[in-house]
């Protein structure tokens, strides 16, 4: 499986300018042996395999327009916690899997139970509608117009191992 290098990504988005050319921020690891955490979230406007592994090598007006959108900042804020949380690697499968490739995505895909199920934390990226201590009990239409008055987390589809894999 390929992991995210929490500190490599922190230290290119501290300064990017600066950072070596050749440090590696992916890098291929065994789950039943490496300690890691695995974020679920839902698409949006996301970050890559190709985004993540060429950020370095981008012209700067690129390299901005990708640092700007929502999944980079999730990405910057799951390594964040990983960090915090005592993590070297995390998984991310918007940038963690070259879906160019069909035999990795269809690894991927066999893969994906064990892989929550080995990590050691499970993160939950609730992007910008859920920025409250406590969910919502009553529908609001007005702030939830969008998805049937509850936040999108109420009326997502869940996957197996999102449920039942990190116990």
């Amino acid at each position: 499986m390929r992991l995210l290098d929490v500190v490599a990504v922190l230290d290119w988005e501290r300064d990017i300018r600066t950072v070596d050319l050749e440090t590696e921020v992916l890098k291929e690891l065994d789950d039943n042996s490496a300690s890691y955490a695995i974020l679920s979230h839902s698409w949006g406007t996301e970050v890559t395999y190709d985004g993540i592994s060429g950020l370095t090598a981008m012209k700067p007006r690129k390299r901005d327009d990708v640092r700007e959108c929502n999944g980079y900042r999730k990405i910057i804020k799951s390594c964040e916690q990983a960090k915090k949380d005592g993590y070297r690697w995390l998984w991310i499968d918007t940038c963690c899997i070259d879906r160019r490739s069909g035999s990795e995505l269809s690894e991927a895909i066999d893969s994906m139970y064990q892989w929550y199920h080995n990590s050691g934390m499970c993160y939950v990226y609730l992007h910008g509608d859920v920025d409250e201590p406590a969910f919502p009990t009553k529908r609001g239409f007005s702030r939830f117009g969008e998805s049937s008055g509850w936040p999108e987390w109420f009326s997502r589809g869940w996957t197996l191992q999102e449920l039942i894999a990190p116990t």
